[in-house]
């Protein structure tokens, strides 16, 4: 039988060892009254986050090895407003000696050590249990993903519709939580989707202008216009396992969970499938590899194969947003006269709409929407049913991706892989459980 170690008695450990780090995080609120609860001006949401310190100087953490998973800001005025630091969850524990140097060796083999410790491997066993990935989930929780130093960004309900999709596309993020002055609480999540829905239900409606939509504020905007898809805030306790965060983000079939303290009400983190994959393949090399891990995406059966819906290269945007909300899809494979996988786009690729105010005219082509990414678009990510299921998973991670798309010999579309797919797979399958189905 395998075991995890706690992570708390690693964490005591590095703590006595004076190498207990504190996490911080940066909140930027965007307010449409000036100062609001928590209190900041527009400008600040395109701030650098601010990394202190301590925050440097601390212990090996899964954040150190992954640096290129922090939110970037695309673009960052001067920061003219207040900011908000959100006390941390597990208060710092002060140490009385200097931090040693570390060496990158002594840093993963101290990362590996407190996180994950195998103990008593059954001579027995033919071949690693297949639900090894799960109960490592479950044996940790949703803070040790957090990482030491972060921003997030905050809407207040008052705000423009105009201003917070400008603010998410200079901070580089895809969603944002919303905060109600009045009810001093978080009460829902802004995000692409809303945006796509709006454009797709009145563009050249004869009821309403775009224009006059984005001049509303943000708590107008979702009562009154969203109404029909308006749903409460879905959010987890640090303290739960991520497992359970695993499980939420695919019964819910949302790809942002905020991470609430209970007690302070305070929003510490956004977690992604992505960003929950990510741990757990940084921890695959130490642990027994399954069974399943050695099979193929055909036998596994993972991933979605019929009624694929896809576009075209001319195809227009406003038929590609009533796909994205007809077909409750995150992105459409842009196949090409004969058949082959050319492009994707994704709803990500919809809010320069927004930064380029094109999106009073959305009978333009997809090609010529996609123009503006060409030159740092790497290609479509594609694999093929007879890779394995450990390739996949170390190709999805390491591209940053959220989906592959399955495709034959002649690059002709065959399916979709999405993070939620290997999720479900690796974590929640094996305990006898189909969120996505369910």
């Amino acid at each position: 039988m395998k075991r995890f170690g706690s992570l708390r008695r690693s964490k005591k450990r590095k703590e006595q060892d004076g190498l207990g780090g504190r996490h911080q995080s940066e909140a930027s609120c965007l307010s449409g009254s000036g100062v609001s609860t928590p209190p900041t001006t527009p400008t600040q949401a395109a701030s650098q986050p601010v990394f202190t310190q301590e925050a440097q100087q601390s212990g090996p953490t899964p954040e150190r090895l992954e640096p290129s998973s922090r939110s970037r800001c695309l673009s960052a005025p001067a920061d003219t407003g207040q900011r908000l630091s959100l006390p941390s969850a597990k208060p710092p524990i002060p140490s009385s000696s200097p931090v040693p140097p570390y060496s990158t060796s002594q840093q993963v083999y101290g990362l590996f050590e407190g996180m994950l410790e195998k103990l008593e491997l059954d001579d027995d066993a033919a071949e690693p249990e297949s639900d090894i990935y799960m109960r490592f989930m479950k044996s940790h929780k949703c803070y040790d993903i957090v990482p030491t130093s972060s921003k997030l960004v905050v809407f207040d309900t008052a705000l423009q519709v105009k201003k917070a999709f400008f603010a998410l596309v200079a901070n580089g993020v895809r969603a944002a939580p919303l905060w109600d002055t009045e009810k001093q609480s978080f009460v829902g999540m802004l995000t692409i989707t809303d945006f796509i829905i709006i454009l797709h239900r009145y563009y050249k409606s004869p009821l309403v202008q775009i224009y006059e939509l984005e001049e509303h504020k943000l708590e107008t905007w979702r009562e009154v216009y969203l109404q029909a898809t308006f749903k409460p805030l879905v959010n987890i306790s640090p303290d739960a396992s991520l497992f359970d965060a695993v499980y939420t983000l695919i019964k819910n079939k949302i790809h942002r969970l905020p991470v609430i303290d209970p007690v302070t009400g305070n929003a510490l983190y956004i977690l992604t499938h992505k960003r929950i994959l990510k741990f757990l393949q940084l921890f695959m090399c130490e642990m027994p590899k399954p069974a399943f891990m050695k099979q193929t995406l055909g036998e596994l059966g993972i991933g979605t194969y019929n009624d694929i819906a896809f576009i075209h290269p001319d195809t227009p945007i406003i038929k590609a947003l009533n796909i994205f909300v007809e077909r409750r899809v995150s992105a459409l494979p842009v196949v090409d006269e004969s058949g082959k996988v050319v492009d994707i786009y994704s709803k990500f690729d919809v809010i320069n709409l927004a930064a380029e105010k094109t999106y009073n005219n959305l009978d333009i082509t997809v090609t010529q929407a996609l123009k503006h990414r060409s030159q740092y678009f790497e290609g479509v990510m594609k694999c093929h049913k007879m890779e394995t299921m450990e390739t996949i998973v170390d190709r999805i991670v390491k591209a940053e991706v959220h989906r592959l798309v399955v495709v034959d010999d002649l690059s002709s579309i065959e399916g979709i892989v999405s993070l939620s797919d290997i999720l479900q797979a690796l974590v929640l399958s094996p305990a006898g459980i189909d969120a996505q189905h369910s």
